[in-house]
C-alpha cells in the first residue's frame, strides 16, 4: 500500500532525473563508440587465453577426479581390512589343515 501511495512522487523524480542525466547520457555515447573495438579486442584475447588453457584445465580435472575417487575407494575400504585379514587367517588355516590334492 505505501508503494502506490509514492508512486506519484517515484515517478516524478525518475523521470527528473532521467531529464538532468540524460545530456551526460548523450555525451558518453561518442566515447562508448570509441572504447567498444577495445572491447571486442579484450573479448578476443580473453576466448584465445581460455582456448589456450582449456586443455590443462580438462587434463587437471581429470586428474584431480581421479585423485579423488582413489582416496574415496580408499577411505570406504580400509575399515573392511580386520575382516579381510580375518578372512585371509580362517583359509589360510583351512588350506593347511586340509589333506594335499592326490591326482588320479
Amino acid at each position: 500500500m505505501l508503494s502506490l501511495l509514492t508512486l506519484p512522487f517515484r515517478l516524478a523524480f525518475g523521470i527528473l532525473f532521467a531529464l538532468l542525466a540524460l545530456p551526460f547520457a548523450l555525451l558518453a555515447i561518442p566515447f562508448v563508440l570509441l572504447f567498444l573495438p577495445l572491447l571486442l579486442l579484450r573479448l578476443l584475447f580473453k576466448a584465445a587465453v581460455a582456448l589456450f588453457v582449456l586443455p590443462f584445465v580438462l587434463i587437471a580435472v581429470i586428474i584431480g577426479l581421479a585423485v579423488g575417487l582413489v582416496a574415496m575407494s580408499i577411505a570406504l575400504l580400509l575399515p573392511l581390512l580386520p575382516l579381510a585379514f580375518l578372512v585371509f587367517c580362517v583359509w589360510a588355516i583351512v588350506r593347511l589343515a586340509s589333506r594335499p590334492v592326490v591326482p588320479v
